[in-house]
């Protein structure tokens, strides 16, 4: 299951981060450089989110940050083909910094779900997170050459849905942090 999640989550940065300013330029009409300051506000976003999201999961709980980050963010992503340039700019860093959020706190719950292997969690992980975004960014290449960018977001947009999978996750006791 978190691996689904881990799939949902890349496969969407990937969309973003790899075709955003090709998005921002064919949709918006924007120069190669403003479509660029635009994707560096996502990546910021993206960055922070990463390193917020490990203190947020350890004073709300895991659980909650991967269901919120992942399922919570599905609203903005499913607009975000639907508004104009100020609106997808603002919605791209919510959605970066939201979707971003979940990383650390999926690891961190799997490795509390095997004790004693986190090197093998993280390494499985991290490994996987990077592998299925470079697919992922594959095949949406390959969709956007044959469809047309603005499918492409389309069709991404209903990747976080795939974050109702967490009601399946266990609920795990965990010790307070400090």
């Amino acid at each position: 299951m978190l691996l689904l999640l881990i799939t949902s989550k890349y496969c969407y940065l990937a969309s973003l981060t790899n075709y955003y300013s090709f998005y921002l330029m064919e949709h918006f009409g924007l120069g190669m450089q403003a479509a660029q300051y635009h994707l560096f506000l996502f990546l910021f976003a993206v960055a922070a989110g990463t390193v917020l999201g490990g203190p947020i999961g350890d004073r709300i709980g895991r659980k909650q940050v991967i269901w919120f980050s992942i399922l919570g963010v599905a609203p903005f992503t499913l607009l975000l083909p639907h508004v104009g340039l100020t609106a997808t700019t603002a919605l791209s860093v919510v959605i970066g910094f939201i979707l971003a959020s979940a990383f650390s706190a999926i690891l961190v719950y799997a490795q509390e779900l095997i004790p004693g292997k986190v090197g093998t969690i993280a390494g499985l992980f991290f490994g996987f997170a990077f592998g299925i975004a470079g697919v992922g960014a594959a095949v949406l290449g390959q969709l956007a050459d044959s469809h047309g960018i603005e499918y492409v977001y389309r069709l991404c947009a209903y990747l976080p849905l795939m974050g109702v999978i967490t009601l399946l996750l266990p609920n795990l006791r965990t010790q307070p942090a400090g």
